[in-house]
């Protein structure tokens, strides 16, 4: 199998599994955490919904700095409702998916960077990067998940049976 059709259909089932945790939040909770040094439930939602663009830079850039010495960052749009977070979602993995079509396992070996204030933070190859982004947008999900619980909102099934939903029993 190809490097492409691996990560692209991993993609492809972390998009269906996120879809569905989305689909869960909550409205009014924007600014929900369970911890002073928590995350607000907002911000990771969005980043849930839209960490699929950041595969589309891995294989468009050669880099990325997240804290550029000029003090810019990267915007997120505030999203208020479940359904904004879900069509978030379905537009990044649209555009995740022409990226993966558009690119070879030759460039998906080639090397990428990400950057602190100029400075090398990480660097490896393309593929490997994907794969820590996807592992990263698992974890974050899990944790979003789990503000579910803690809120008492409804938890689906994501790789087995939660509590609240049981198609795999």
């Amino acid at each position: 199998m190809k490097l492409t059709e691996y990560l692209l259909a991993e993609m492809n089932r972390e998009v269906e599994r996120s879809r569905s945790a989305l689909k869960e939040i909550p409205e009014g909770k924007y600014d929900w955490k369970p911890h002073e040094k928590s995350m607000i439930l907002g911000y990771l939602a969005n980043m849930v919904a839209t960490i699929p663009t950041w595969i589309v830079m891995q294989i468009t850039q050669d880099e990325l700095d997240v804290a550029p010495a000029d003090g810019g960052k990267m915007e997120q749009k505030r999203m208020d409702t479940s359904e904004a977070l879900v069509e978030a979602l379905d537009k990044s993995a649209a555009t995740a998916r022409s990226a993966f079509e558009k690119t070879s396992d030759d460039h998906l070996n080639t090397s990428w960077r990400l950057l602190a204030r100029g400075q090398v933070v990480m660097e490896a190859p393309r593929y490997e990067m994907i794969q820590d982004t996807i592992n990263h947008w698992v974890h974050h999900r899990r944790q979003m998940t789990v503000y579910l619980r803690l809120m008492g909102a409804r938890v689906p099934a994501i790789y087995g049976p939660s509590a609240d939903d049981n198609q795999f029993r």
